[in-house]
């Protein structure tokens, strides 16, 4: 991306007066910051610049902080630090203190890692630097050292022990994934100098101690927030397991998958499940990020982004579900405060624009020839610069993050939506949401707004009709088919294959009889059968068939005589080889398990549980089906200003110098 050496004085002009326009906003509306809060936040921001800064002018120059003479034979601080710390103190016109801190702490970080190091080969104790949620305000990033042949459960419980976290409300995040408690260190990918972050589903000991029913609250709702995730994951299931099957959609919730026009798109089996679960767990993600209950959204969008990985890269190209999700992640971690803790948030940032690009088109004309527009997805858009500007303003990177910034500013200055306009839109009987979409879509007209909502309306209703249509006869066949005996399973494939003609279905059931195996009941259950009845196979022979074979084609089908006598007829009396073999593995006659009575009677309870989990998640699933393109933008503005404010300081010392 080119970069003008000199920044234009109108375009100065306009950034510091929107960022005063901010301030004085947040003092005359106090817009959700605690001033303490953001003065310590702006510190932290600005010595993390400054350390990257110094970072890479110690690698620019090959300066080895923790060689002499900058460290002695003790591994003291030798004097040669000071000369070079007022060196770039004056190349920044920052604070030599300060700078020379921050130096220290650096050529510090460096000694212990070199002996961390040596002591890993030594010793095979490896460390792992721990990152601590943000209300540790000091020490948030500290080493701790073990052995890899621990399971994630010891690893927890040694955490929870040395920085005083209670074990099990504590979630551990590394290499972008969940700890798995009952696996250790080296399956799950582990090593030496790995970062590990501390997700906290209540406040410490420490905190809690002053006010007994207080701590035995948080302790109530950290529990209830484990079991939110774990019904989370059992609800997603559920309802991945149903888009596999065949439901009355008049009866039975479940998901299905759309395009951007809201029709039902066909996605091969073997990808269906994976994609399901996808973006169910980005859905329920999504809802505790609105809720800002950020440390158990990110395991949602981490489980969300490993079972996108499941899917073909061809498929990950052509929708921009993906891209929003590595923004979704890369604001999740920003907003923990470990933003540092996420090595490739680069590279997912660089993904989502790759994403976009392919799924909208160079200039988006691909999205302009499916909705017509793409005022709505600029949004998008906005968030990734602002959060490509955030991370190279992290990174040292001054400049570049004042050219994304400046992105995000001039598409918040285009998105920005008057109040007034959206209170017109609720008084004709929209929602706020529609309101802003359709001002967003039509450049904030109001009646063309108005237009674009009410036509959207009656698209999406005529389109949820034939949808309906289309289920009730793929349905219907199905029940036709079931009806001659074949299996749910079966009948769906069959379908399928022959592109929902139910003839065609049947003429591949009969030309593959093998697919009558196609069970959805337990498949060892389905091969324990009685032996056939004596009438069934008089019927079968009356018709011409041996009693042998008669005999072990009931056993195959189970009885049906008119799948047994298709199946004969169609391989000249006989069955064929690969059906052959279930003959006599199914002449065994099951026994009734002492358990059945016991199973019987939990059914209720279990499907109540199922019932509560899959509730849970469809209360979560949107009904606009472009709500990950609506927000209020209050977040990004009160972020823009804020790090606009940090360039232009780095800004104006520059000048100075």
């Amino acid at each position: 991306m080119g970069r003008q050496s000199q920044t234009d004085p109108a375009q100065t002009a306009g950034l510091l007066d929107f960022t005063q326009r901010w301030a004085e906003c947040c003092g005359r509306r106090r817009i959700s910051i605690d001033l303490v809060d953001a003065v310590t936040d702006a510190r932290m921001a600005q010595k993390e610049y400054l350390q990257a800064k110094l970072t890479q002018f110690l690698r620019e120059d090959r300066i080895q902080l923790w060689k002499p003479p900058y460290t002695d034979e003790n591994k003291e601080v030798g004097l040669a630090l000071k000369d070079l710390a007022k060196k770039y103190s004056d190349k920044l016109e920052c604070c030599e203190n300060e700078v020379e801190k921050i130096m220290e702490e650096i050529r510090c970080k460096a000694i212990e890692r070199g002996t961390g190091n040596e002591h890993y080969k030594t010793t095979g104790i490896a460390t792992i630097e721990v990152f601590l949620p943000p209300r540790v305000r000091k020490d948030r990033k500290n080493r701790l050292e073990t052995r890899l042949h621990i399971t994630g459960r010891e690893l927890r419980s040694k955490i929870a022990e040395t920085f005083g976290f209670q074990e099990s409300y504590i979630k551990i995040v590394i290499n972008k994934k969940q700890l798995q408690l009952g696996r250790t260190l080296e399956e799950q990918g582990v090593t030496h100098n790995v970062k590990a972050m501390v997700l906290e589903l209540k406040q410490s000991e420490e905190d809690t101690r002053k006010n007994v029913q207080v701590e035995e609250d948080e302790q109530n709702e950290a529990k209830l927030k484990e079991k939110r995730i774990q019904r989370t994951k059992r609800g997603l299931e559920i309802l991945a397991e149903r888009a596999e099957m065949v439901v009355d959609p008049e009866t039975t919730p479940y998901l299905d998958i759309a395009n951007q026009t809201g029709r039902s798109i066909r996605i091969p089996p073997s990808e269906r499940k994976a994609l399901v679960l996808a973006m169910g767990y980005h859905e329920k993600g999504r809802a505790f990020l609105k809720r800002k209950e950020y440390g158990i959204a990110l395991p949602c969008l981490l489980d969300a982004d490993r079972y996108f990985c499941e899917c073909c890269p061809e498929l990950l190209d052509t929708v921009d579900n993906y891209a929003v999700l590595q923004l979704d992640i890369v604001w999740c971690y920003f907003r923990l405060g470990q933003l540092e803790c996420l090595d490739d948030a680069e590279k997912k940032l660089n993904l989502a624009q790759k994403c976009f690009k392919n799924c909208y088109g160079e200039n988006h004309q691909r999205l302009v020839h499916i909705k017509g527009n793409c005022g709505k997805e600029k949004i998008l858009f906005l968030r990734l610069y602002l959060l490509q500007g955030i991370r190279n303003y992290l990174s040292g990177n001054g400049e570049v993050a004042c050219d994304y910034l400046s992105k995000a500013h001039q598409l918040f200055k285009e998105l920005y939506i008057d109040p007034t306009k959206v209170d017109n839109l609720l008084q004709l009987g929209f929602t706020a949401q529609e309101a802003r979409l359709g001002l967003r879509a039509c450049d904030g007209n109001v009646d063309h707004a108005a237009a674009h909502i009410t036509n959207r309306r009656e698209e999406l209703a005529q389109i949820r009709k034939e949808e309906k249509e289309k289920k009730r006869r793929r349905l219907e066949n199905i029940n036709s088919l079931k009806g001659m005996g074949y299996s749910t399973h079966a009948a769906r494939q069959a379908l399928h294959q022959a592109s929902g003609n139910l003839d065609e279905a049947l003429k591949i059931l009969v030309s593959n009889p093998q697919m009558w195996w196609l069970n959805d009941s337990d498949p060892q259950t389905n091969n324990c059968q009685e032996s056939p009845s004596q009438e069934s196979i008089n019927q079968l022979v009356y018709m011409g068939f041996e009693a042998v074979a008669a005999e072990a084609a009931l056993r195959v089908f189970r009885g049906n005589v008119q799948l047994a006598a298709q199946t004969l007829a169609h391989n000249g009396g006989s069955l064929p080889p690969d059906l052959q073999f279930s003959a006599e593995d199914s002449s065994s006659t099951p026994s009734t398990s002492p358990s059945d009575s016991a199973a019987a009677s939990s059914a209720s309870t279990d499907e109540d549980m199922e019932t509560e989990a899959v509730n849970e998640i469809l209360e979560d699933i949107p009904e606009h089906e472009e709500d990950y393109l609506d927000s209020t933008l209050e977040d990004e503005e009160i972020l823009i200003a804020e790090y606009l404010c940090y360039v232009e300081n780095i800004k104006s010392a520059t000048k100075k110098n």
